[in-house]
């Protein structure tokens, strides 16, 4: 299927993607250290190296693959034209659709790698690297909330008053259950205490059940009881959402709306996002292709501006409509795919001008 020249130019590509990466990683080692330095000398060494760094490299590189890839295709592609090689291509014979296909297959290459590193490689490291950063840097963990209501379970309603993550205690709790529409029983608790898994210690509690003509009413001092949450499902820290797989983030989606949680748009944005950003892959390359394809005036220096240009208009309309997502003017699955809708028409657009000559 591949020949040669195609093999050619799939090294070419993938050697200047990481290229790309290893020489824009260095830069952003070098400013964050510099920005950080007061927090890597508190730090133990190998904390700063293996839990950070280690963690930290992949988490940026992932997240600016789009750029990347359009760097290496407009960087190796515009070499090709000036040096002639792509007309004597197209000259040879080969049309501009097959002159696509090893940049696709690249981009295929990336896309699945991206995919793979941020649905089940990078969710692990980001713990650590969060971690070292709430620590060390700035502690942006939530420790605390007030006014919990949430299904924890089909026909059980639970309220908690407050909650301190940092103690697993809380106060002013009731749990209500319902048959049909019509309340069961009651449990109120003065305080409440988690003591793992979805088994919970209610102290101060009364239990009213309500029969058809009569009410029976328990209490006591000390009660575990199992109740179907724990405090991550009420309690979300900023950036949560980077330390699941795309499986349990799926999964959490599920549970969080079922139980009536509305928090949980961070959660669906990135969800979106780990697609979105494979399908970014072979858009850009598209787009990369089709600008630096031709000789032009000017060279390589106007490809790669107008691809900066591009690339940079991808990551700010993606950060402009996640913004939107996050205060409800849209939702996360329109605002992680539009940017890509319109590049699709960009793309569409220049490569039907480049494929004509």
């Amino acid at each position: 299927m591949f020949k040669i020249l195609d093999w050619y130019i799939i090294r070419k590509f993938l050697g200047t993607y990481v290229f790309a990466i290893i020489l824009i990683l260095a830069i952003t080692v070098m400013f964050d250290i510099n920005e950080k330095i007061d927090a890597f000398l508190k730090a133990p060494l190998h904390a700063t190296v293996f839990d950070y760094f280690m963690n930290f490299l992949p988490y940026f590189a992932n997240q600016f693959s789009p750029l990347f890839t359009f760097i290496a295709v407009i960087f190796f592609t515009s070499k090709l034209a000036d040096n002639s090689e792509i007309i004597a291509m197209l000259s040879a014979g080969m049309s501009y659709r097959r002159l696509m296909l090893p940049y696709m297959f690249s981009a295929a290459v990336i896309a699945v790698s991206s995919f793979l590193l941020s649905a089940y490689v990078i969710p692990p490291a980001n713990e650590k690297r969060i971690e070292f950063t709430n620590t060390y840097v700035r502690d942006k963990r939530v420790s605390a909330t007030s006014n919990v209501q949430l299904q924890v379970a089909p026909g059980q309603v639970a309220y908690i008053g407050d909650f301190n993550v940092r103690n697993n205690r809380g106060s002013r709790f009731s749990l209500d259950s319902f048959d049909g529409k019509k309340l069961s029983s009651r449990l109120t608790a003065l305080t409440l205490e988690w003591k793992g898994g979805y088994t919970w210690r209610v102290k101060n509690y009364v239990i009213r059940d309500f029969g058809e003509d009569r009410e029976i009413i328990r209490s006591g001092q000390s009660l575990d009881t199992v109740i179907p949450i724990e405090p991550s499902d009420f309690i979300i820290s900023k950036n949560d959402q980077e330390t699941l797989t795309t499986p349990q983030l799926s999964t959490y989606i599920d549970k969080q709306r079922a139980r009536g949680v509305a928090n949980v748009k961070q959660f669906e944005i990135e969800y979106h996002k780990r697609y979105s950003m494979c399908a970014a892959a072979f858009i850009l390359t598209i787009i990369g292709v089709s600008l630096s394809s031709r000789k032009i005036k000017g060279g390589m220096g106007v490809n790669i501006g107008i691809g900066l240009v591009l690339s940079f208009g991808y990551i700010m309309f993606m950060t402009i409509t996640q913004s939107f997502a996050v205060g409800g003017l849209t939702s996360p699955v329109v605002a992680m795919w539009i940017p890509n809708i319109v590049y699709f028409f960009i793309a569409a657009y220049l490569y039907r001008r480049a494929s004509r000559g």
